[in-house]
């Protein structure tokens, strides 16, 4: 019989006691936090995920990511929000936290256009909220959730952890560009280890209803046009989120340590004389928006009906990362082809909606 267990959260702190230390993962039901909490305890580790559970996209799917965690490990699972600081210290304090995995956030690029107060609460108040039980619990490594978005505007491939990210094309991306500078902040004055992860474009099972993957998937199967933006003329690094979760689990065992040799007359992006480091997590290998759709509608056995649409707001033309420094902190990088990881998307899309 699993051992888990479907917290909500009260005031009531003695609910929440437990003897193991453990890591704490924020965002858990999420896409990335689903896969992340799975690996985790592949890896023999004690997970307390926590999750909102909002009404971005629609809560069944969140709900049966829990029922499907539920078979796994000895894991938590607590209701609660990062934004709610009071909340987040108390639940931390009844906790031996010994690590903690940052992926809560309020995704997506073009909700910000519309909905600017959800990343101000989320993805600026919530992580404030983190660092602090962070810097207070002294935790051992704080790996989080930043996004390819950070470098906006760039046009010089692949995008290098080294280079300039101060010109976000989106408020999302400024929001993940300010939380790696909120995080070097608390590595440098409380020698807090932290990792800034920068997500290329993941992808697979359990996806977001928001995301392209998703939108053309629910199109082609009803036979409905989908929207392909900059008539097609665009090029992701789209990365397996298996693959997304391995390295996560990797990183964290590997904190960040101060460098007292740091060379401040020569600054790096990446770096510092700060416990402090950020990486790239992408697939090295961007693939041409119809070149995307077409693999789709293999995996599908459908055909796509397309509806070409100008460039959108907040939108990039490629990104393309460079991942030679995650490849030697971990001896690893995400690899898994698109063919294949498109077939194991389309593969749990038609379990999932039961075709």
């Amino acid at each position: 019989m699993s051992s888990f267990k479907l917290i909500r959260y009260t005031a009531n702190p003695s609910q929440h006691n437990v003897d193991f230390r453990l890591i704490l993962l924020t965002g858990a039901l999420g896409f990335c936090g689903f896969h992340a909490w799975s690996r985790l305890i592949a890896a023999g580790h004690s997970v307390l995920g926590i999750d909102s559970i909002s009404t971005y996209y629609d809560p069944a799917l969140k709900l049966a990511r829990l029922a499907a965690l539920g078979s796994l490990g000895d894991s938590r699972f607590v209701e609660t929000d990062i934004a709610n600081a009071a909340q987040l210290r108390e639940l931390v304090a009844k906790h031996s936290i010994s690590a903690v995995i940052h992926l809560a956030a309020q995704p997506g690029v073009r909700h910000s256009l519309t909905h600017p107060e959800d990343y101000i609460q989320a993805n600026l108040v919530g992580f404030a909220n983190v660092l602090e039980v962070c810097r207070h619990a002294k935790v051992e490594h704080l790996v989080y959730a930043s996004s390819s978005s950070v470098y906006g505007a760039n046009t010089k491939a692949p995008f290098s952890e080294q280079d300039s990210v101060d010109h976000p094309v989106s408020l999302y991306a400024a929001t993940k560009k300010a939380n790696e500078l909120m995080a070097h902040s608390y590595s440098h004055l409380y020698g807090l280890p932290t990792t800034a992860l920068r997500f290329f474009t993941v992808y697979g099972p359990w996806g977001r209803p928001d995301m392209a993957p998703w939108l053309f998937t629910d199109a082609i199967m009803q036979g409905k046009p989908i929207n392909v933006f900059n008539e097609g003329r665009l090029s992701r690094d789209f990365t397996y989120v298996e693959d997304v979760a391995e390295a996560v689990v990797r990183v964290l065992e590997k904190a960040p340590i101060s460098n007292p040799n740091y060379d401040h007359s020569k600054p790096r992006a990446d770096e510092s004389d700060a416990p402090y480091r950020v990486l790239n997590v992408g697939n090295e290998r961007p693939v041409q928006l119809m070149d995307f759709i077409a693999q789709l509608e293999i995996a599908l056995g459908k055909k796509a009906t397309l509806n070409f649409l100008p460039m959108q707001a907040g939108d990039v033309l490629r990104t393309e990362a460079d991942v030679s420094s995650l490849r030697a902190l971990i001896d690893y990088a995400p690899s898994t082809p698109i063919e294949v990881g498109l077939a194991k998307w389309a593969a749990w899309y038609k379990s999932y909606h039961g075709l």
